[in-house]
Order: C-alpha cells, then sequence, then structure tokens
C-alpha cells in the first residue's frame, strides 16, 4: 500500500520546502504537520511494524488512530530501521535532499545511531535540523525520560495553582509539548529557513521544552527579579488569590469562570450577581470575598448564572461542556477541511489548524498516511 501524495498550491509560503520527519507522538508530527498546512513536502520516517507508537492508540480510525490521524494528515510515511547501516545510509540520502530535519530523540541517540546533526550536515552543508527534546541537549537532566506532566512539574508551573487540600491538579491538556514544544519548534525553523536564505548557513535548532515553559511563567519571573519573591501556590493574582479569578460551583454542580479582574469589569459583575456591599472592595479581605461570592453562585444553578451574564462586560462566563461549545461554534467539529483513512472514503474533522486559511492548504480531504516501504525511488513529490 503506498502513502498519499499531499498536493500543494505554488503560492502556498512554504511550497517547495522538504521536510524529513524523524519525531514521533506529539511536539515534533504537530510542528511538522504545521509546515504541511503552509506548503511543506513532509515525508516520515517511522519504525517498522507498527509505525509511531501513536498509530496504537485508541480510538481508531482505519488502520491507525484518531489521534494519528489529526496530527500526520498530508504527509507519507515510511518504515525505517534506524539501527540498520544500510536503511540508515538511505536515511541520510533522503537527508542530503531535505531542507528541514526534525528529531526527538534524547540527546546523544541520534549521534550514535548515525543522523545526528554533524551527520547530516556532512551529506547537507545548509540544512535546517531541529532537535526537540524535554530538558536540552546538556545538563544532569538531559538524557532523562519525561513526559508533558513532568515538564510542568519541573519547570515549577504545576505547583502555582493548588486545590483547597494544597495538592496541584492535572493540566487541562499538554501544555508543556504544545506551547514548550511545538510551537518553539515552529517559529525557530521559519526563521532558520529564513536565515539560511540570507547567508547560505545550516542551523542547529536545540528545542528545550522545559526551558522553554519558562516563557509562560514570565510573570512569576519578572516579579521575583524586582524583589517580589517567587508565587505563593494558590495565593497569587491568577493562581486562587483573588474573588476576580476564581472558578466558582454552581447550585446544579456546574461551575462560572470568573475573570473580571478590571475594576469596570468587577464593579458590573458585583451588582449583577447581587453581592452584599460589604464585599465589593476586596482589597485587604480576599479570601471573605471569595467565599461570599461562592456563596453567591451556589446559590443557583448554572442556567440562571448565564441568563445573568450573557450579554454582559463581565469576563465572566458558565464553564461550558464540550456538546455547548460545539453548539455555540468555538469548536467547529464540521470544519472544511477534514481527513480521510487510507483507501476508505471515511472522513472527519481535522484538528483545527493555527495557520491563517491565507496560509495553509484549501478547504478539502486529506488522507493520513498508510506506512510504506522505503525503496530506492525518492519519496519527495
Amino acid at each position: 500500500m503506498t502513502s498519499p501524495v499531499p498536493t500543494s498550491r505554488p503560492r502556498l509560503p512554504l511550497h517547495g520546502v522538504k521536510v524529513l520527519d524523524l519525531s514521533t507522538l506529539l511536539p515534533g508530527p504537530l510542528a511538522t504537520l504545521m509546515l504541511a498546512d503552509a506548503g511543506a513536502d513532509v515525508v516520515k520516517l517511522e519504525r517498522p511494524g507498527r509505525g509511531d507508537e501513536m498509530r496504537t492508540y485508541q480510538p481508531r480510525f482505519g488502520e491507525a488512530s484518531a489521534n494519528y490521524a489529526v496530527l500526520n494528515r498530508g504527509k507519507r510515511a515510511y518504515a525505517a530501521d534506524f539501527k540498520d547501516p544500510v536503511q540508515r545510509d538511505r536515511v541520510l540520502e533522503l537527508a542530503a535532499e531535505a531542507d528541514v530535519v526534525v528529531e526527538q530523540f534524547r540527546p546523544g541517540v541520534a549521534d550514535r545511531l548515525g543522523l545526528g546533526y554533524e551527520h547530516v550536515r556532512a551529506v547537507n552543508p545548509d540544512v535546517v535540523y531541529c532537535s526537540i527534546s524535554g530538558y536540552g541537549p546538556t545538563g544532569p537532566r538531559a538524557t532523562r525520560a519525561g513526559h508533558d506532566l513532568n515538564y510542568l512539574a519541573e519547570s515549577a508551573l504545576l505547583g502555582v495553582s493548588v486545590d483547597g487540600a494544597g495538592s496541584p491538579g492535572l493540566p487541562v491538556t499538554v501544555l508543556a509539548d504544545i506551547a514548550g514544544g511545538t510551537y518553539p519548534a515552529v517559529v525557530n525553523i521559519l526563521l532558520a529557513l529564513r536565515q539560511r536564505d540570507v547567508t547560505g548557513d545550516p542551523v542547529h535548532l536545540q528545542i528545550s521544552i522545559t526551558h522553554n515553559l519558562q516563557v509562560l511563567a514570565y510573570g512569576y519571573l519578572a516579579t521575583h527579579q524586582a524583589g517580589g519573591g517567587w508565587p505563593r501556590p494558590g495565593a497569587e493574582l491568577l493562581t486562587g488569590g483573588s474573588p476576580r479569578y476564581q472558578v466558582y460551583e454552581t447550585a446544579d454542580g456546574r461551575h462560572v469562570a470568573c475573570a473580571a479582574l478590571e475594576q469596570k469589569f468587577w464593579d458590573r459583575l458585583v451588582e449583577l450577581v447581587g453581592l452584599d456591599p460589604r464585599f465589593h472592595d476586596d482589597h485587604g479581605q480576599e479570601q471573605a470575598v471569595i467565599d461570599a461570592l461562592a456563596g453567591r453562585f451556589a446559590s443557583e444553578p448554572a442556567d440562571h448564572w448565564r441568563s445573568v451574564l450573557d450579554g454582559e462586560d463581565v469576563c465572566t462566563v458558565v464553564v461550558a461542556t464540550w456538546d455547548e461549545a460545539v453548539l455555540a461554534n468555538l469548536v467547529d467539529i464540521d470544519a472544511p477541511e477534514r481527513v480521510s483513512a487510507p483507501g476508505t472514503r471515511d472522513s472527519f474533522a481535522t484538528l483545527p489548524s493555527p495557520i491563517s486559511p491565507t496560509l495553509r492548504q484549501g478547504p478539502g480531504t486529506v488522507p493520513y498516511p498508510a506506512l510504506a516501504d522505503l525503496g530506492e525511488e525518492s519519496p519527495w513529490s
């Protein structure tokens, strides 16, 4: 079975750019998906047999998982055993043709396989080589295994928002992988391609997920540098210390998300909910106001508060269920871009893309790749 060949519009910004993707799971594949959306020709190499581990996840969509389908649509995928010298040399031949190579091994692994930056630069003198790792190329944690939750924990971000017992909660999604891995990789690849166009020099990008999470901690780091100390778990403006930035439970077990930080929003909110005037000024009595506002929201169900808050400029909303979000078109499951399973007519809406519609592939249905054998012919379209 052959893998699909993506089509590109000549005017897409990355038309003609060849990307060799050696990464697996989420950060690298999502980065190369964005490049593919913008017109790049992405060839993905996976282990023989089962391929990228993401293919095995549930639920399945055709031969692979739905997760794999949304992350790898529009690419081509081939099986390659990097430990086999013959196949490794074949991979280097592909790397020699590529504009960009993306790998996501632990530091040192690509070098041991003979596919590291120096090996690729020897056959491709102006390559943009992007390495994504959890902790960066050096230091005591460089070779440690990790996942999203570990990176958030070791960046200290996980501990700034806690529950009533002082325990951190699980994050709402894989923030570290995407915010610390995918997006920095895409930004740096695009900058490196521009630099290469100007100077002709190769670039080795080192994308450290944990280090990049410092961007998400910008306010805490700035406050500390100015002498304000480190954030107190659950006690800062945005982590539970203010009644103006809280999640409150309603009478029916739903929740209201309050972000009425500015005074004009706060003044209108406390008027709408009928908060006792004693608690309108929250300065110096934050916990008392939190308790009082919690009592007000707990007195009525979510539908009541939705009717009160809708149409008002108070930065306070009912926490939506998935069904409600879809009905409100905030989650578009009927998007014109769709992904299909190879060899079938089955399809579903693709992952919403952050790439502007004017800079990416037009609406249509694009298959995710079946895992094909890597032959002698060039896989580039």
